[in-house]
């Protein structure tokens, strides 16, 4: 059962290892070399997942969109007008992170807790190495930097999904292409983009957390990864009421 107290320890827990995550690292070529491998393993490794998701996305997207507006009234390039917001405002960013929380949340929940349970993490404690500021900061700082990139890859996708609804019929290429560019906003992708930042700081530094201070063996690891993937998404959720209502207001 979560109680008050107990939510709270737990937030003082986060507290005290982000404050030995966020230091300075002791060593800037082994940090580098640690920060681009996991760049690599948490964001190359999703870049299929996240273009065939998009792509269907935007393609039921378009479809639906163009299944309810029926009106003669309406112009047709709404469709891709309606189609574009969405991708950039919502699903692009919130969604599509959700969506790799469950993927790369488990990841590093699960890579942490097997180094704490077999006292890799403890070894390095008794070498006198910051193993929070070496085991974490590369993960959060690395994903925080192809997030970003990733939600561009998903907003591209998408909308090439959009123009594949084209051969069935749905609507023209023309008509597309004039929603799409039809009083396009900047501010709204650097939105999706500024989303895509929090979100993965939130998806890594909450993972790291839950799997760094695992206690017990393989079942606590599993657990962990588990409740680091639940956590991470209700907290993404939570933060996209507060920054959707901050950046879109005008």
């Amino acid at each position: 059962m979560i109680t008050l107290k107990g939510s709270l320890m737990e937030l003082g827990r986060y507290v005290q290892l982000m404050g030995r995550v966020l230091s300075r690292p002791d060593r800037w070529r082994m940090f580098m070399r640690q920060y681009v491998t996991e760049m690599f393993q948490l964001g190359y490794n999703s870049i299929g997942i996240v273009l065939i998701i998009s792509f269907f996305i935007g393609a039921v997207i378009c479809l639906q969109i163009k299944l309810n507006i029926q009106s003669p009234w309406m112009p047709r390039m709404v469709v891709g007008y309606t189609t574009r917001e969405i991708m950039l405002l919502e699903f692009s960013s919130s969604i599509m992170c959700l969506i790799l929380a469950g993927k790369v949340g488990s990841n590093i929940a699960s890579e942490l807790g097997t180094m704490r349970i077999t006292q890799q993490i403890d070894a390095l404690d008794i070498m006198g190495v910051n193993s929070a500021n070496y085991l974490v900061l590369p993960k959060v700082l690395g994903l925080m930097t192809i997030m970003p990139i990733l939600v561009t890859f998903s907003v591209a996708a998408g909308i090439l999904g959009a123009y594949a609804t084209s051969l069935m019929g749905t609507t023209t290429l023309a008509e597309l292409t004039e929603g799409f560019r039809y009083e396009f906003n900047q501010w709204f992708f650097w939105c999706g983009m500024i989303k895509a930042v929090v979100y993965a700081f939130i998806i890594a530094s909450v993972s790291s957390y839950k799997g760094y201070s695992v206690e017990g063996g393989s079942v606590e690891v599993g657990k962990a990864s588990t409740d680091a993937v639940v956590l991470s998404s209700v907290l993404v959720l939570f933060a996209d009421v507060f920054l959707t209502q901050i950046l879109t207001t005008k």
